[in-house]
């Protein structure tokens, strides 16, 4: 039995790579940045839901069908997100989400 055949190695895994996109998301102040820390948070969910349904007989097909529709809500999220991002960059020039409030003005 390796390191690779147990579940607790994927869900350690997928708790670090979760951990670290809440870092990013929360440590920076660029807005791309902060999309793939996003991104990286719900790979690290999907890896758990992969690794539950290969460890679980009875999560099997469950897992394979909530890990596709978690990569379609990220594919739209990142669409819609993207979208949002070029524009606001186009009026105002900058990244950065600290100059996103003065749009209220």
């Amino acid at each position: 039995m390796g390191l690779a055949n147990d579940l607790n190695f994927y869900l350690t895994l997928s708790g670090m790579l979760f951990a670290i996109g809440t870092f990013g998301f929360l440590a920076r102040r660029n807005a791309i940045s902060m999309l793939m820390s996003i991104e990286l948070m719900l790979n690290a969910v999907n890896l758990a839901i992969v690794a539950f349904g290969a460890f679980i007989p009875s999560l099997q097909l469950d897992g394979a069908i909530i890990a596709l529709m978690v990569m379609a809500v990220a594919a739209a999220e990142a669409t819609v997100g993207l979208a949002i991002v070029i524009a606001i960059f186009r009026n105002r020039k900058t990244p950065l989400v600290d100059e996103y409030d003065a749009m209220r003005r």
